[in-house]
């Protein structure tokens, strides 16, 4: 009897240790796995996993690409008509490019959606070499401008995320690199929205399919390369929520985006917006947790700080928030005209304005202005599309708040 009772006891060990090495053989299925989700507004982390461990960036690279890139236009030492010269070294980086050649140039209007949609490593080497006189030089800078805003844990060493063992990243700190490009540069953010863009004859169509397949997603970047699996850090707005979420190692790009779509779901559900600002003091469905904050100080809320008939709020704009304008009804008491515009925004400076305006025009039709108002002794410019006909303008502004894009109708 003593016998048969230690031989059940054996199996039952035995069963325990098979269960246990298959659990662990599970959480090790995949090493290259990472990924976080946090509430864009406040910084709470709603899930995370691996975030802190070491990854290759692959694509997600480009995205600082593009932060350097849209510094430089904010501080005047680019426009969208600059053209950036193509050297050999950037006619020479492999798939995925656009053919470019070395001896031409290329526009930095050309250059955003074709690292955005066609993630082109000859467009990323054009950029660096503009901004930084040599790949490797432009990849300390990224590496610095990285280190400024707390990611302590990413080094670049290109501006592609082609495959280099010394170009390292965390979950944590590309979701970082998300919120700064939504907070820093509003205007230019709908570009990560844009699911098509045409070169030299050629129709480039995005890899980012959850832009146009996953309820709110409006952004922002994927990428692949064998080292790392498939990557993608996209942001979502549901009901005034905004999330962005970061994963990192999937083994396919299906899998990646149903699994990113399961986590941005989840968070969406199990907690009211209440319980979301709240939570910015307390992790949750954390694996392990390093910091609850992600961010210095929240996005600023998208807000309406201009009304139909009256002015900007003048302590709202020296505060340095964007200021949205409030939407309106065709039905509102508006001036009859002939000729209306649809505003989305004043600024500081003449370049954003337009920058902005440039920006609605890849929804809309029509002309881009910048209209410069004095108001308490300064002067801001309002991103205004111009040139449309009273019902034109109300459709466009409804396309615009379709898109993420507050704005509102006025007589031009």
């Amino acid at each position: 009897m003593f016998d048969l009772k230690l031989t059940g006891i054996k199996g039952l060990v035995v069963l325990v240790v098979l269960v246990s090495v298959a659990l662990v053989g599970q959480a090790h299925a995949n090493p290259r796995y990472a990924s976080i989700v946090i509430n864009a507004d406040t910084g709470a982390v709603l899930h995370e996993s691996n975030a802190d461990a070491s990854r290759y960036p692959a694509s997600l690279t480009k995205m600082m690409t593009l932060y350097m890139l849209f510094e430089a236009m904010q501080q005047g030492r680019m426009t969208l008509d600059t053209r950036m010269p193509v050297s050999v070294h950037a006619a020479s980086m492999p798939q995925t490019n656009i053919g470019l050649r070395a001896g031409e140039t290329l526009s930095v209007r050309d250059a955003i959606p074709a690292l955005i949609v066609r993630s082109a490593n000859d467009a990323a080497a054009v950029v660096a070499e503009a901004l930084g006189r040599t790949e490797s030089n432009f990849g300390r800078l990224m590496t610095e401008k990285a280190r400024q805003m707390g990611m302590h844990s990413t080094i670049f060493r290109n501006a592609s995320g082609l495959p280099d063992r010394a170009q390292i990243t965390t979950a944590r700190d590309m979701v970082k690199l998300s919120v700064r490009l939504m907070k820093d540069f509003p205007q230019y953010y709908p570009y990560f929205s844009t699911q098509s863009f045409r070169y030299r004859g050629i129709t480039y169509n995005s890899h980012n399919r959850m832009v146009r397949n996953t309820h709110g997603v409006d952004g922002l970047k994927t990428g692949f390369i064998r080292a790392s699996g498939f990557n993608v850090a996209t942001s979502a707005k549901r009901d005034e929520r905004r999330l962005i979420a970061v994963v990192m190692g999937g083994k396919t790009a299906a899998s990646r985006d149903q699994h990113t779509v399961k986590l941005l779901d989840r968070s969406f559900k199990k907690a009211t917006p209440a319980q979301l600002v709240a939570s910015s003091n307390h992790t949750s469905d954390t694996t392990h947790s390093r910091s609850n904050s992600l961010t210095d100080a929240p996005i600023p809320a998208a807000k309406p700080i201009v009304s139909l008939t009256g002015e900007p709020d003048p302590a709202a704009i020296l505060r340095g928030e964007f200021m949205p304008v409030s939407d309106v009804s065709e039905n509102s008491n508006l001036p009859k005209s002939n000729s209306w515009a649809v505003q989305i925004g004043s600024y500081f400076e003449p370049s954003r304005a337009h920058a902005q305006a440039q920006a609605a025009t890849r929804w809309v039709a029509g002309e881009v202005a910048v209209v410069e108002v004095e108001i308490s002794n300064r002067i801001f410019y309002r991103a205004r599309v111009v040139g449309l006909q009273k019902n034109q303008a109300f459709n466009a502004c409804q396309s615009l708040s379709r898109n993420g894009m507050d704005c509102m109708v006025v007589r031009s």
